[in-house]
């Protein structure tokens, strides 16, 4: 069982920056960073393959976040630009214990992020 553990979240004001965490207790294979804000279901938000080849992000945030990891250290990034109102949320990263798994099999706790307009 890989344990998660989400860091960085935050309050920053509107146009501001703030980089997530994810550390990992032993190897995944791809991850993905998913968020959820009140009363809102959660959504996908990016994804990274083991390899760093592939990426892929939310429409939304496209342009702004960017997605990274670094396997040596077992963990996972997220550098959020232009922060606006609308990306505060309860940040969630998760992983995939096998490469062809369809679905993330482990999930962190969570980490706030809000920005101020």
């Amino acid at each position: 069982q890989v344990q998660l553990v989400e860091s960085g979240g935050g309050l920053v004001q509107f146009g501001g920056s703030l980089r997530l965490s994810c550390a990992a207790s032993g190897r995944t294979y791809t991850m993905g960073w998913f968020r959820q804000a009140p009363g809102k279901e959660r959504e996908f938000v990016a994804a990274i393959s083991w390899s760093s080849l592939n990426i892929y992000y939310a429409d939304s945030v496209k342009g702004r976040f960017t997605i990274s990891r670094d396997n040596a250290k077992n963990t996972m990034y997220l550098q959020m630009n232009r922060l606006k109102p609308e990306d505060t949320a309860v940040y969630y990263c998760a992983a995939k214990n096998s490469r062809g798994a369809d679905a993330y099999d482990y999930w962190g706790q969570g980490t706030q992020v809000t920005v101020s307009s």
